[in-house]
């Protein structure tokens, strides 16, 4: 039971996390396993589509920014795609060896965004059509098998192909809807979905993103590129710590 009463806050720290920076939904799966004492295959089906909730506050600066909309439909097309496809085999690849790839895809990210402010403040040319499509589906299928929500792989991805940190922020933040959507759906038909914990964990982490969101507003962009790049690396050191426990 105490494991419990540290869940709920643990979950709605999560949420502000998802708000500020787009990443924080990485916790979930451990944070349920660990101190809710929830089988992993229900965790992941649980984070999948918990992460809808919060993924309606990314809306709300989307639909301000329109060409951000346009930019991001190839990711969130291929993420659809992808979700539905690593739902459906996620009983066929090792779980350990996933988690591992992205350990280490989210620490060099981390440590590549705390490099030299001149070298990463060197925006590449916006990726094309395919290019985007591809990556979604990627993201996708990543996060549905590992039960991460998106913005753990989306994130480091966009910024070591050196795309501005606001457009790799709101895409990590609307990926998680079609990812959500897709993997919970295949989750439920096979049984493995608790909509009560998803429920709760959707509205706590939905809360805490909507005031992790309003204490990022404040920040610039070289501020916001270091909180997130740390909170990779914190990530990553998690994931180090799950795994090697």
């Amino acid at each position: 039971m105490a494991g419990a009463w540290i869940m709920l806050p643990a979950v709605l720290l999560i949420g502000g996390l998802i708000g500020a920076s787009g990443i924080g939904g990485v916790l979930l799966v451990p944070v349920l396993t660990n101190f809710g004492a929830v089988s992993l295959p229900q965790a992941i089906a649980a984070a999948s589509l918990g992460f809808a909730l919060p993924a309606l506050v990314a809306l709300k600066p989307m639909l301000r920014q329109r060409e951000l909309v346009v930019r991001c439909m190839p990711l969130l097309i291929g993420a659809l795609v992808g979700a539905v496809t690593g739902a459906l085999t996620v009983h066929w690849l090792s779980a350990r060896t996933l988690m591992m790839g992205v350990m280490l895809l989210v620490l060099f990210a981390g440590w590549r965004g705390l490099q030299s402010p001149a070298i990463a403040a060197q925006a590449a040319a916006p990726l094309n059509i395919p290019v985007l499509f591809m990556m979604g589906v990627l993201v996708g299928c990543g996060s549905a098998l590992t039960g991460t929500g998106g913005p753990v792989l989306i994130i480091p991805l966009l910024m070591l192909m050196r795309q501005p940190v606001a457009f790799a922020i709101v895409a990590a933040q609307a990926i998680q809807l079609p990812v959500a959507l897709a993997s919970s759906a295949v989750h439920a038909l096979e049984g493995r979905l608790d909509f009560r914990l998803a429920l709760i964990c959707g509205l706590l982490m939905l809360i805490g993103a909507f005031f992790g969101q309003r204490a990022a507003a404040g920040l610039d962009v070289r501020q916001l590129r270091r909180m997130v790049s740390i909170l990779l690396l914190a990530a990553g050191g998690w994931f180090a710590w799950i795994l090697l426990a």
